[in-house]
């Protein structure tokens, strides 16, 4: 068995997504009204389906591609 090469690691974070497109996919797709913490369980915990996850890691995903590729990001 071949050993494996270290992995480079990189300091460099990549930069947080647009609170606005965080809120957008949380509403539009898991029906959760604000990210911000409510100090309550009952606002905080959310139950969200399967689809609706996946729905929101597409939107996310969708939003990156969108972003990594617009001529202002470059």
């Amino acid at each position: 068995m071949t050993p494996r090469k270290p992995r480079t690691t990189t300091s460099a974070k990549p930069a947080p997504a647009p609170e606005a497109t965080l809120e957008r996919i949380a509403r539009e797709t898991l029906n959760v009204e604000t990210l911000a913490t409510q100090d309550s369980d009952s606002l905080d915990f959310h139950d969200v389906a399967v689809w609706q996850l996946k729905d929101a890691l597409e939107a996310a995903y969708q939003a990156g591609l969108s972003a990594a590729s617009s001529p202002s990001s470059k």
